[in-house]
């Protein structure tokens, strides 16, 4: 693929890039929608891999192509402003207006984006354009800048030119990664952790479900300083625990608290306690490479997030089942050999699944019969974890 982007980049520009950069894609296992309650979430970069390859310019202009698509969009340094036409280049031109907007100054450049993946199946691909340009602006530009303050270049990007939240997880996967590893990202520090995953004898697997989304509520109203306030009350201090904290455990010390909102606040705030909980179980297994205990957290979660958050759609539910019926022995809970969740961009229409070996050609087979119930068409992924963001 570094080849093919090398030369599209100069069928495209007369020359060959002067820098190219490759970022992963990646998706969250459990925790991504409790980041504004300053919690925790696991993510897993993986082998969906974006090039940016970049040229300088002698004038002011950018040129964007974009491989896959076929496709070519322009701007300039010195009108760097969202424009929805842009669709896909609006992408490169964020990051060059988060170098920009923070003091550097760059040159007019060439862009040329390889990938497989397009940024529609929400498997991270548009974070992995960003890191990936931001690398290699830097590197072609010659800024003398560390890696904290390339991911400030791409919080600008989202904050100023997109005018959307930074979620640090987001960001801090495809940065950080270690092949055979996940990456842990705790709001409440600012910070990450990169952690070991043990089970080499399964595989990965990513499933677009191709449902479209659909939002049943704003999540938005969930984010409020009183609910922060809140979830703040029924934090304790565990020395014992990874990260050193926990949420209350008792029930009737959770109700009190929470019973001045509305049942479906509560409920909600409730699925993000658990989903701290979760968390953590899932670390505890990674740690003792206890799969089944890995498993159990990841099951747990998505039905946490099915039944307490309504992010969930009966096609997501149907193939999740499915990866429980592939166990030996599906009604016994207590040690599953395989696991799966709702994941994705928004309220999500991908799963994933961690799966036997053996199990894989069964789960695919499974995935036919989803088409034929539902009428949609599935793709999925065998997946690695990957090494973050590099240069070529």
């Amino acid at each position: 693929m570094d080849e093919k982007v090398i030369q599209a980049h100069k069928k495209e520009y007369g020359e060959a890039p002067d820098v190219t950069a490759v970022a992963p894609g990646r998706f969250h296992l459990i925790g991504e929608h409790s980041w504004f309650f300053k919690d925790k979430t696991l993510s897993m970069a993986v082998n969906l891999p974006v090039y940016v390859s970049v040229s300088k310019r002698d004038d002011s202009n950018l040129r964007f192509y974009f491989v896959q698509f076929d496709d070519h969009k322009r701007g300039n340094l010195s009108s760097l402003k969202f424009r929805k036409e842009d669709k896909w280049a609006n992408a490169l031109k964020s990051i060059v207006y988060g170098f920009t907007s923070g003091g550097f100054d760059c040159c007019g450049m060439n862009f040329t984006i390889c990938t497989d993946m397009l940024p529609s199946a929400g498997f991270g691909i548009t974070t992995a354009i960003k890191i990936a340009a931001a690398w290699a602006v830097r590197e072609l530009n010659g800024f003398r800048c560390k890696r904290d303050e390339l991911i400030q270049v791409v919080e600008r990007a989202n904050k100023l030119y997109f005018g959307v939240t930074n979620h640090k997880a987001d960001n801090f996967a495809p940065i950080f990664s270690k092949e055979g590893s996940l990456v842990l990202t705790d709001y409440s520090l600012n910070s990450c952790e990169v952690i070991p995953f043990p089970f080499d004898d399964k595989t990965i697997i990513l499933t677009d479900a191709r449902v479209p989304r659909i939002t049943t509520w704003n999540e938005e109203s969930l984010q409020q300083p009183e609910n922060v306030l809140l979830l703040g009350e029924l934090k304790e201090r565990r020395s014992n625990i990874h990260g050193n904290w926990r949420y209350e455990e008792n029930v009737a010390e959770r109700n009190e608290v929470l019973s001045v909102v509305d049942e479906d606040t509560r409920r909600r705030l409730l699925c993000i306690i658990n989903e701290h909980k979760y968390v953590l179980e899932a670390l505890a297994g990674l740690e003792a490479k206890d799969f089944a205990q890995f498993a159990k957290a990841v099951n747990h979660s998505h039905e946490n997030l099915r039944d307490g958050y309504d992010i969930s759609c009966p096609e997501i539910d149907w193939i999740l089942k499915r990866v429980m019926e592939l166990d030996a022995n599906p009604d016994d809970y207590r040690t599953p050999v395989n696991c799966g969740r709702i994941t994705g961009k928004g309220f999500g229409r991908c799963t994933y699944s961690i799966l036997r070996k053996d199990d894989v050609e069964k789960y695919k087979q499974k995935l036919g019969e989803y088409e034929k119930l539902f009428g949609f068409h599935p793709e999925c992924y065998e997946v690695l974890p990957a090494e973050g963001v590099h240069l070529i």
